[in-house]
């Protein structure tokens, strides 16, 4: 399809703003990331009639971290036809359970489609935000000029910004060091002594491409996962044919494997023992492919299934049963040159290591960059656990709204449905700024603290909680401050409306240097 270039948002420099006689471009929406979060909110925002944004990118394309994440093997655990918008359906998927190619380049489609190239400002990474309370709108300063917006929408997602321990000697290491989502492809890895570090989801996929041309892979597990089998097969051409000519047909699949995943979603919060069936064939899965005693007792988790994230792959436990392959039933915790030093001590000379240790997930570093109205920062704010009202606003963060946010994560279905709810979450608050007259919201403290007590009440009976493992689900406290501990449908209704009585409302702005004077906010009494 070719590109459709429409004419930018309304961004003319605004006088006076800037010190230096810099200008400060404003806009009502500035959304921040165009991943799945960040263009599905442009296209929501367009649907809404608001034109007048921009899609403020770090790097030079759009697509997250389907654009970041292009290592060997990488691929959606989610079938193809759910991980998609609703509003954009794909008929032409080429697999049940799509290849990293193929969802950047549906992203790629999107931004085209739906004429989003003339609102994205590639390269423009957000180094600050702070609210200013004397205009009532936030103020940006990115690595290409500086912006106003008085809406913020963070749609940087939790898998931005990979997670690399800080070992001893890491920095002396002579071979080749990268994570798996900064894959460096001018590396050839034939014959090779390759170190895996972590055993994710990407370390699954990763491990079955590389070991045959590598010369010998060490893979260093803390935790082994549970894997099932990944139930994957191309689509047939007249299955694509169909789905094209009868998009009913697609609509009745995709809705066939939404009320799957909602049905199994009670087995994780309500009802872990439901999951002994779901372990057993996981067992079965190890059995059937080592066959060696010692090896698979090393692979056998003695967590409850379910409370890491259950993972899919057909070819990882053949590729670990081969002769050249070493698991490493520990942690890296060293460095000596060419050697690295497992947690119990075992040594391997190796020539590249590859870091599949996942993401800043409960500490996302946008936090440090975007100031609220008291000066604190997100990440200040969240020092003792993130939090949110409905995963989406914070208190003491005017008009800030977050796609992905706090406890909004899925443990085993779709994340591009809880985007899609908190879309609608973001178009009626768009809305209800402008019915009332309103300025900024600004959720109170006891909204977000009720919000929030009910979702870790909620918390404590699921697998997540019980099943005896420790995960990236969890923050430094324990706490799981990333997943939604109910279905997707029960998330839709929690967001379909904004209700006013959760804010504080600001109409006017303030005087400079104070904050909203009291006559400028209107606060809704707490609710029992």
């Amino acid at each position: 399809m070719a590109r459709s270039e429409t004419p930018g948002p309304a961004t003319a420099p605004t006088p006076g703003d800037a010190p230096g006689g810099e200008p400060v471009r404003h806009v009502r929406v500035a959304v921040i990331g165009s991943g799945f979060g960040g263009l599905g909110a442009a296209v929501r925002l367009r649907q809404e009639g608001v034109t007048d944004f921009v899609v403020l990118e770090r790097a030079a394309s759009v697509g997250g971290t389907w654009r970041d994440n292009s290592y060997p093997g990488c691929a959606c655990d989610v079938p193809s036809h759910l991980y998609s918008f609703s509003f954009a359906p794909n008929p032409d998927w080429p697999r049940t359970f799509s290849g990293q190619p193929e969802i950047r380049a549906y992203l790629e489609r999107i931004a085209d489609r739906f004429d989003l190239r003339g609102h994205l400002r590639l390269e423009h990474e957000v180094l600050a935000a702070r609210w200013d309370a004397a205009a009532a709108r936030w103020q940006l300063e990115t690595s290409r000029g500086r912006y106003s917006a008085d809406v913020l929408v963070a749609a940087c997602g939790p898998l931005s910004d990979p997670a690399v321990p800080d070992l001893p000697g890491l920095a002396e290491f002579p071979g080749e060091v990268f994570h798996s989502a900064r894959w460096d492809h001018g590396y050839d890895l034939a014959g090779k002594r390759v170190a895996v570090v972590g055993t994710g989801a990407s370390a699954i996929q990763i491990v079955p491409m590389i070991q045959p041309q590598v010369g010998r892979l060490v893979l260093f597990q803390r935790t082994p996962p549970w894997v099932m089998p990944r139930m994957d097969r191309d689509i047939t051409s007249a299955e694509r044919w169909v789905y094209r000519r009868v998009p009913a047909a697609q609509r009745a699949l995709r809705t066939a494997l939404w009320t799957l995943r909602e049905y199994q979603v009670g087995a994780f919060v309500k009802r872990p023992g439901l999951l002994r069936a779901a372990q057993a064939l996981a067992k079965r899965n190890i059995d059937q492919h080592v066959k060696d005693p010692a090896l698979r007792a090393r692979l056998t988790p003695d967590y409850r299934f379910g409370c890491k994230r259950v993972l899919l792959s057909n070819t990882y436990y053949p590729a670990l049963a081969q002769p050249n392959v070493d698991v490493v039933a520990s942690g890296l915790r060293e460095v000596r040159g060419s050697t690295v030093v497992a947690a119990d001590g075992t040594e391997h000379e190796v020539d590249a290591i590859v870091f599949s240790t996942g993401f800043h997930v409960t500490d996302m570093p946008i936090g440090s960059r975007i100031t609220g109205a008291s000066g604190r920062t997100l990440a200040e704010e969240w020092k003792d656990g993130m939090a949110a009202l409905r995963g989406t606003t914070v208190s003491g963060f005017p008009n800030l709204l977050m796609v992905i946010g706090p406890n909004t994560g899925l443990g085993n279905s779709s994340m591009v449905l809880m985007i899609e709810s908190q879309l609608n979450y973001l178009a009626d608050y768009l809305r209800s700024l402008d019915a009332h007259g309103l300025r900024a919201l600004d959720a109170t403290p006891g909204a977000q603290r009720r919000w929030n007590d009910e979702v870790q009440r909620r918390m404590t009976r699921t697998v997540w909680t019980t099943g005896g493992c420790q995960s990236w689900y969890l923050d430094a406290n324990g706490r799981n401050t990333s997943l939604w501990p109910s279905t997707t449908a029960h998330f839709r209704r929690e967001t379909r409306r904004i209700d006013l009585s959760e804010y504080d409302r600001i109409r006017d702005a303030a005087p400079a240097g104070n904050p909203p004077a009291a006559s400028a906010v209107d606060a809704e009494p707490a609710r029992a």
